[in-house]
């Protein structure tokens, strides 16, 4: 067996590879690993190596794509899926290295030490210019407690600091393990001393600093950002800064890397370092013997490990359950996007003659579905189930076999704020939308989606054309439903609700001019590609 390393590894994990019993281990680097490619087995790659349509197509034999880190960019999954080629990464091999980061720039800022270092290297000698603040007794906010939050958790406590904390993703119980308060965002502005954020890119999450964020701090608010440089409006920090409202940020990530000349880097209470959070000699060594520990597990076992792709399927599986799997991702999509609260409970119900297969497949299909808006890498059917034991989210199964009927999967979603269903099948090769929250209604799955549930009153259809059409939001279709007579309770107005697809994403100021009119309820968006 042929292992092709095409970048630079640590050498303890090199000396694994080379332990293993007739593998030819190859060492290239990204200007000559090409020629080995014909007859390699598994390749090992760090950023530097672009592994396009092309470079598949130069190893025929390849099995494996082994990635020394948490993004796979770098790689063409589509193209690797296709090609019958499995892709891993590392997620989590640098989360102790960006917490320690985290925490350096939190007592950075806390002791002026850079301003206090320059100014002492100048021969000046300002004791009373840089009194400084302790961290005990001040309250961090975390903003997403996945692996790296978690490992900010544990380096605070010492520090004898109050930790608040805001994840939809993560259940009520696990942040109590933890010992972290869960709180809605905006409380958490309000409460925190200091800020840091450790959250995926999302269009939820994009700017989500800006100035109306900066506006619910508490004045002297600190903030730390190793995450995404896009999850802060850099014009709004800057104004926060300049007028007293922000007393000190750290960056290690910027919208535009490397960033160049900013008008940012003029303000004194911000520190900035060059994407180095996670660059630690230990996180380097960590993720090369991680990697290469993930990729003979799979060459000599089989077993996939942190898989960022779709494992290959036989033909005769896939054409019994892709199409299902592919419903059940784009349901818990769909359930994550209109439920709010902390989710602890996903259940899955599964209906017709679908009740007599495997559902495995399908139950991690939906999971994936639920946690990959919250990663910084996506959640697929092999990673999805180990995440949502991680995450603590109960999962559970139930059937409904029949032989008749069509086949269907019901998705719930218990959150401390109540329980959210929605219920799909596969119409003509096709994912659609039959019920949400007790309502019929056959919709698509796919594409920019709004989601309105509202009281059945007249004028409602008429003010929702209206309002997107003034907007400029054009409809490319529109399904609705309303609840059945049955259900409705004595003096209670009947409920309905209406999912439209847009050709153009829904903004946040035309939800909130829908949501002026008394009768709707609920208004979210969904996108789902």
């Amino acid at each position: 067996m042929k292992i092709l390393v095409a970048e630079p590894l640590a050498p303890a994990a090199l000396d694994l590879l080379r332990a293993q019993p007739g593998w030819d281990v190859v060492v290239a680097d990204p200007k000559t690993y090409a020629p080995h490619l014909a007859d390699c087995d598994a390749l090992l790659v760090r950023s530097a190596v672009k592994v396009t349509k092309e470079v598949l197509a130069q190893a025929p034999k390849l099995r494996i794509i082994g990635r020394a880190g948490v993004g796979v960019d770098n790689v063409d999954l589509p193209e690797a899926t296709a090609a019958g080629v499995l892709v891993m990464n590392t997620p989590g091999g640098n989360a102790v290295s960006v917490a320690e980061h985290t925490l350096a720039l939190m007592l950075s800022m806390a002791r002026s030490v850079p301003q206090a270092s320059a100014s002492t290297k100048a021969g000046k000698w300002e004791k009373k210019k840089f009194l400084g603040n302790e961290l005990r007794g001040k309250t961090l906010g975390i903003i997403g407690l996945g692996s790296i939050g978690r490992e900010v958790v544990k380096r605070a406590k010492p520090f004898e600091m109050e930790i608040v904390g805001h994840d939809p993703y993560v259940s009520p119980q696990t942040a109590s393990d933890l010992g972290v308060e869960l709180l809605p965002l905006e409380e958490l502005y309000k409460r925190s001393d200091y800020i840091t954020l450790h959250v995926a890119f999302t269009p939820e999450t994009d700017r989500m600093l800006n100035a109306k964020a900066f506006s619910m701090m508490k004045p002297g608010a600190r903030i730390v950002n190793c995450a995404r440089g896009e999850l802060v409006d850099e014009a709004d920090l800057q104004a926060a800064l300049e007028n007293g409202k922000i007393a000190g940020a750290a960056l290690d990530v910027f919208l535009k890397e490397p960033p160049g000349e900013l008008a940012l880097f003029q303000q004194e209470n911000l520190l900035a370092t060059p994407h180095i959070a996670g660059s630690t000699e230990e996180a380097q060594e960590i993720v090369g013997i991680r990697i290469v520990e993930q990729m003979v597990e799979y060459l000599k076992n089989g077993v996939a490990l942190a898989a960022v792709n779709m494992p290959a399927l036989s033909a005769e599986q896939y054409r019994a359950l892709g199409p299902y799997a592919h419903l059940a991702e784009r349901l818990g999509l769909f359930l994550i996007h209109i439920a709010t609260g902390n989710v602890h409970t996903i259940r899955f119900i599964y209906q017709g003659r679908l009740a007599d297969n495997n559902t495995q497949l399908l139950r991690n299909a939906g999971l994936a579905g639920v946690i990959s808006r919250s990663l910084e890498y996506r959640a697929n059917v092999v990673n999805s189930m180990q995440i949502a034991t991680q995450r603590g989210f109960r999962v559970a199964e139930q059937r409904e076999p029949g032989d008749g009927g069509m086949s269907c999967i019901r998705m719930e979603l218990v959150t401390d704020a109540g329980s959210f269903s929605a219920t799909g099948a596969v119409v003509l090769d096709n994912p659609r939308l039959i019920q949400v929250e007790g309502i019929a209604c056959e919709a698509t799955l796919a594409g920019n989606l709004l989601y309105s549930r509202n009281q059945d009153v007249p004028g409602v259809i008429g003010y929702l054309g209206t309002t997107l059409g003034k907007n400029g939001i054009n409809i490319a279709s529109f399904a609705l439903g309303r609840q059945d007579e049955s259900a409705r309770k004595p003096a209670e107005t009947l409920m309905a609700l209406a999912i439209i697809q847009t050709d153009q994403p829904v903004t946040d100021d035309v939800i909130n001019q829908l949501l002026q009119n008394p009768a709707m309820k609920v208004v979210r968006r969904v996108l789902i590609s």
